[in-house]
């Protein structure tokens, strides 16, 4: 499939009622979008980080009763999985499109990343821009922009990575879907391709913890 912006038949996807009438559109309306950026950001960050990138779009297999109020491709260094590795995403609630580097709460090394972080917050804190958000739970949309948190809250999000369970930490970019639809294909990709690079200082950061 062509690489293009999500468009408001994408976004209202999420307005349908029922698991198996939304999953349907999901698969028919959206999973081939993101299978398209799949394939073509996998080879892209595949030269930034120098290693193998493999996409993974989800399935939303565990789901039962509830219909899922977001969708994504996940990117990652293993062909199996994603969520215990450090990652990225693209993906889409119905009100906004969503780029990110995520630790989720699967990921191993969360405590020793929190701490790398911590211990090194401004060389990678200053080279956020300010209009890029914090997540602290990838099963909500809530984000808080950089650029309203100080060095003590940001430290609060890594100590409680190191200290919780089920802590997550993302960062990224969120463009609401009103911007999304106005953006030509050059315009999209080359948003995408910038976020990742932004990003990727904290995804090396990550991968020297495996090593």
């Amino acid at each position: 499939m062509e690489l293009i912006p999500f468009t408001n038949e994408d976004f209202d996807v999420f307005e349908i009622n029922g698991l198996d009438e939304r999953m349907e559109a999901i698969k028919k309306i959206i999973r081939p979008k993101l299978q398209a950026y799949g394939e073509h950001f996998s080879h892209i960050l595949s030269t930034l980080t120098g290693e193998e990138i493999f996409p993974h779009v989800a399935k939303h297999a565990r789901r039962s009763v509830n219909p899922p109020d977001d969708t994504w491709v996940a990117f990652a260094s293993n062909k199996r999985g994603y969520k215990k590795l450090p990652h990225f995403q693209i993906g889409l609630w119905k009100t906004h499109v969503f780029i990110w580097f995520a630790v989720i709460y699967e990921c191993p090394i969360k405590q020793e990343f929190g701490k790398a972080l911590q211990n090194n917050l401004e060389n990678y804190i200053n080279n956020i821009p300010e209009h890029f958000v914090w997540s602290i739970d990838h099963t909500k949309p809530d984000v808080t922009k950089h650029d309203e948190l100080n060095k003590g809250e940001i430290e609060q999000m890594l100590h409680r990575l190191q200290n919780v369970k089920k802590a997550e930490l993302l960062c990224g970019v969120n463009i609401p879907r009103d911007e999304v639809i106005n953006l030509s294909k050059e315009e999209y990709l080359t948003l995408i391709e910038q976020t990742f690079k932004t990003l990727l200082p904290l995804y090396e950061l990550s991968k020297k913890i495996y090593v």
